[in-house]
């Protein structure tokens, strides 16, 4: 037989009160409970192993300290790590994080959505990729607010980074190695924040005819299966700056199979700045998107009525794929 769970009048008769001042000490309120009545509570809570009713709770204060998170991809370390953030994010206002995974899919997207509002969470965030969806009609329609996170449709509340400001600034640190042509390894379309990316290189490197715009999947493999094919030819380009860290790692690999040193024949600058980054070989600058800062910034829009935040910086991390730390910058084949 399964033991009883403990209840609100159990934890009040173990601690010589009543239910009232039990409740008053476990949701902090809405009165005032002298010190030694509380610790002689949470004692009596403690011993008994009492867990408030999250249900009983949603329902007299009609919220039920659940959000809800939607995943554009939860495989892709970038929007894992990101996840993270918004999780503690969430956490730290007592929240508990429903997690859905979209798969790249509006459609799945939006299901999932219409899944967790029917869960009665108390707000959405969404951390999108391209193909983005507009889920205003059903969130709105639910009295449900919703925020998306690194990539949302025009009016939408979002927080993100300054792509712009990156993109310049990765194209600027190759070219402070010599490299007079950075080319651009963007996906296989525009859509989203790596549309933003790739229009700031164009206008980074204006005027330049032999700056190469490169394309492929969002996958370690297809970079990967790119630049061995671009190498064969001789058309592989001497920097590169990727729009995600899954493309550039396919890259790395695709450049040491075909015996091609990174960064004597090839510098390469990622856009994302997850984790793995560092543990590549050789380590990959990045420009590390401010992942803490964007899940804040994103949980402050769900719930506090801030007005939309400034993007914040991601900052240029130097590592040894653009040729930092191996060599005098300028000592690498010009381009």
């Amino acid at each position: 037989m399964m033991k009883r769970p403990s209840t609100l009048a159990d934890v009040a008769r173990r601690a010589g009160t009543s239910t009232a001042v039990v409740s008053y000490v476990m949701n902090d309120g809405p009165r005032p409970v002298a010190a030694a009545t509380r610790e002689r509570v949470l004692a009596a809570a403690a011993e008994l192993g009492y867990r408030p009713n999250r249900i009983a709770r949603a329902l007299r204060s009609r919220t039920t300290g659940v959000a809800g998170l939607v995943l554009a991809d939860a495989s892709n370390p970038y929007f894992g790590a990101l996840a993270r953030h918004v999780e503690r994010a969430l956490e730290s206002r007592d929240l508990l994080t429903l997690v859905g995974n979209a798969g790249y899919s509006a459609r799945r997207q939006r299901h999932l959505v219409e899944r967790f509002l029917a869960a009665q969470v108390d707000g959405l965030v969404i951390v999108s990729a391209d193909s983005v969806g507009d889920v205003a009609d059903v969130t709105e329609a639910a009295g449900v607010r919703a925020v998306y996170i690194h990539n949302g449709p025009p009016g939408a509340r979002v927080a993100a980074a300054d792509n712009q400001g990156a993109v310049r600034e990765a194209v600027a640190h190759l070219r402070g190695h010599g490299h007079r042509h950075v080319a651009f390894l963007a996906g296989p379309d525009d859509e989203g924040p790596v549309g933003v990316r790739r229009a700031a290189w164009h206008a980074a490197v204006a005027g330049d005819p032999d700056a190469a715009l490169l394309r492929c999947a969002y996958s370690r493999a297809e970079a990967d299966a790119l630049t061995r094919r671009l190498a064969a030819v001789g058309a592989l380009p001497h920097a590169l700056v990727t729009a995600t860290d899954e493309q550039a790692i396919g890259v790395l690999s695709g450049a040491w199979a075909c015996g091609l040193a990174v960064p004597d024949r090839l510098a390469v600058i990622s856009l994302d700045g997850t984790p793995e980054s560092a543990h590549t070989a050789p380590a990959l600058t990045v420009t590390e998107q401010p992942l803490q800062a964007m899940a804040e910034q994103a949980v402050a829009l769900l719930f506090d009525e801030a007005p939309a935040p400034l993007a914040p910086h991601a900052a240029l991390v130097t590592r040894h794929s653009c040729g930092c730390g191996v060599r005098p910058q300028g000592e690498v084949q010009r381009t």
